[in-house]
């Protein structure tokens, strides 16, 4: 198979194209000129071969009756080369002479004369190459009776010509020769950006996109991304595609670090699950073995006991990791206008009876209703979820403070405590799945630890709100804000921050369960 041949270069066209069309526009006026003087010239020619031959008429005019007679040609003021004949009644050439320089003037031969039959005698002009004499303008003139040939050499006029050809030639030789070297610098120059450009695509095509830093891929220079010019719009052009690609491939990266860390969240997820389970379910089985045996080692009230304790804590992780699930797919929860003070109430009050070890305060401040829209059981969760972290991983002792506070656009709820506080490496990662704090924060003897969902679990729901949630904490203080959007405020309320001249209205006050709740010892 034989190879194709390789096209020439964008440059080369442009200048041979350039080259080409020079060289037609300079023949071209070469050609137009050289007509145009020939033309110029032969008339002038052709206007002294007709005065000649009047004059030649003239002078035969006085010899009509000798038609050989040729004395005119004698007179001063022919020029050199004049070429006079004279026919009979025949229309035969009699005689012919041309006159020479310094010299009388020399007949024609018969050669010669031959060469100038069938001239007609109607002021007509004739080119005659005429042997041994060169070419000729001839023109012959009859006047009653008394038939002239003349005739004029054309030899200065097609040295005239012809020297004015080369000069042109000459003068277009160099003309093009110039021009093409100025094209070719000036083609160069204007095609330099492009090649700029080009090499920008080949260095990032050579970049490694498949791998690696997808960053900081070359761009093509400013100067060359002029949109005034072709080749700037190329640049401009090109610098676009970079940054999309670029765009695109740091957004891909994301994608696989995110589906990365997801799958490996997705391991530990599933590793710590089964690990969670495998403990109750451990525990059930030993203890059904037991009572299989029917040994005297374990009373059956006890073991049974202790398999519904492990039974209802796998039954309370599975329900946890199912609402992790529902969440995460993103599952509507139940919506309803849900008093978020009185939520906290109930849940401070369970806390209390829960962990009397602790103590626990409630404080509410409401400049506005404190109602949002969401689900009061999932809420109740959340704020339940908290206080429980706080009971287990803090010392007896402690006193743990649930503050509400609303305004006309939000709602936030603060759970914060003085125990230990988190750990600082282990703050960032808080809530995820199954993170635990055993190790870091205090914990009463003998207290069972978490499934380390709560908090993961409390972010889902908070999320599912469309709220936040955050943490901060140091020795001695760890507080836990809950951001929610408010529902529809009540009619008449207008938020703090309302120009001069509205009135305030008077605080709103806690509703007659929240108050219950929160004055409760």
């Amino acid at each position: 198979m034989t190879a194709r041949p390789r096209g020439r270069s964008l440059r080369t066209r442009l200048l041979l194209f350039v080259i080409a069309t020079l060289v037609v526009v300079c023949g071209a006026m070469a050609l137009t000129t050289a007509a145009v003087q020939r033309a110029y010239l032969m008339g002038d020619l052709d206007d002294r071969v007709t005065n000649a031959a009047q004059r030649s008429l003239g002078g035969a005019g006085l010899h009509p009756d000798d038609e050989a007679n040729l004395s005119f040609l004698t007179e001063n003021g022919h020029p050199a080369g004049l070429l006079a004949g004279r026919f009979d009644d025949d229309g035969s050439i009699v005689s012919a002479a041309v006159v020479s320089q310094d010299a009388p003037p020399q007949n024609l031969t018969t050669a010669q004369r031959a060469a100038l039959r069938r001239i007609a005698t109607d002021g007509s002009k004739h080119t005659v190459t005429v042997p041994a004499l060169g070419t000729y303008r001839i023109t012959a003139l009859d006047s009653n009776g008394i038939r002239v040939l003349t005739g004029l050499p054309m030899d200065n006029v097609q040295n005239m010509i012809g020297g004015l050809v080369m000069v042109e030639a000459g003068v277009a030789a160099a003309g093009l020769t110039a021009a093409g070297v100025v094209c070719a610098v000036v083609i160069r120059r204007q095609l330099r950006p492009l090649g700029r450009v080009a090499a920008t695509a080949v260095e990032v095509s050579r970049a490694p996109l498949d791998r690696g830093e997808v960053t900081g891929l070359t761009r093509v220079p400013a100067r060359d991304t002029d949109p005034g010019t072709e080749a700037g719009q190329v640049g401009a052009a090109l610098n676009r595609m970079i940054d999309h690609i670029e765009s695109s491939l740091v957004e891909r990266q994301r994608g696989e670090e995110q589906v990365r860390r997801s799958e490996e969240r997705m391991r530990r997820f599933l590793a710590d699950a089964s690990h969670e389970l495998r403990t109750p379910l451990a525990s059930i089985a030993g203890y059904a073995e037991l009572m299989n045996r029917g040994t005297d080692r374990i009373e059956p009230v006890l073991a049974w006991r202790r398999v519904s304790a492990e039974s209802a804590r796998m039954t309370g992780l599975v329900e946890d990791l199912l609402l992790l699930a529902r969440l995460d797919e993103g599952r509507p929860l139940e919506s309803g206008e849900v008093d978020l003070a009185a939520v906290v109430a109930e849940a401070v009050w369970d806390a209390r009876a829960a962990g009397g070890g602790h103590e626990w305060q409630l404080q509410l401040s409401l400049d506005a209703p404190s109602l949002v829209l969401g689900d009061e059981s999932r809420l109740h969760q959340v704020v339940a979820n908290l206080l429980a972290n706080a009971r287990m991983h803090t010392p007896a002792g402690t006193t743990v403070v649930a503050e509400v506070e609303a305004t006309g656009e939000r709602c936030v709820i603060r759970v914060r405590d003085d125990g230990p506080g988190i750990p600082p490496e282990l703050l960032p990662r808080v809530f995820e799945r199954f993170t635990r704090a055993d190790t870091s924060r205090s914990r009463a003897a003998g207290r069972e630890g978490g499934s380390g969902l709560g908090l993961a679990i409390a972010a889902a729901i908070v999320g599912a709100h469309g709220g936040r949630i955050e943490v901060e904490s140091v020795p001695g203080r760890t507080e836990f804000t809950i951001e929610l959007p408010s529902a529809v405020p009540t009619p008449g309320f207008e938020p703090a921050g309302e120009p001069i001249g509205h009135t305030k209205p008077a605080p709103v006050q806690r509703s007659d369960r929240a108050a219950r709740l929160g004055s409760a010892p």
